[in-house]
């Protein structure tokens, strides 16, 4: 639930939370090695098939092209959905760009219930360095 008087806050820890925590990898997902990862809490879930974190972790290690943008944007809006489902904000805008050859930006616009954008722009620390 948002707190009224702290909704960036609110909105800015659920971002963080839902992008950079990691969810466990799909079983027809490419991964390095046996190991799905996810968070712990997931195998447990208050609701059936109720996940938590991003899959933007699969993207370590892979070339950086328009299909691993493409699939930076599914996993961050696929980790973000539940904001739209449970009514917190009306739509999410995610934003991708190729500033060099191994690094893309991703930011995030929230639209909120009064149409009001909350927008995050992530510092170097969260940008996605790995791709090759």
């Amino acid at each position: 639930m948002i707190i009224e008087g702290s909704l960036q806050a609110s909105l800015l820890r659920s971002v963080l939370i839902s992008l950079f925590t990691w969810r466990r990898a799909e079983t027809d997902d490419p991964f390095d090695d046996a190991e799905r990862f996810g968070w712990w809490g997931d195998t447990y879930p208050a609701q059936a098939n109720d996940r938590i974190g991003s899959r933007l972790w699969l993207l370590r290690r892979v070339r950086l092209t328009a299909q691993t943008q493409r699939d930076a944007e599914f996993y961050a809006r696929e980790a973000l959905g539940w904001l739209v489902d449970d009514g917190q904000v009306k739509h999410i805008n995610i934003l991708t760009e190729q500033v060099q050859s191994n690094r893309l930006n991703l930011g995030v616009e929230l639209v909120v219930s009064d149409g009001q954008i909350v927008r995050f722009n992530p510092s170097e620390q969260w940008q996605v360095i790995y791709a090759v």
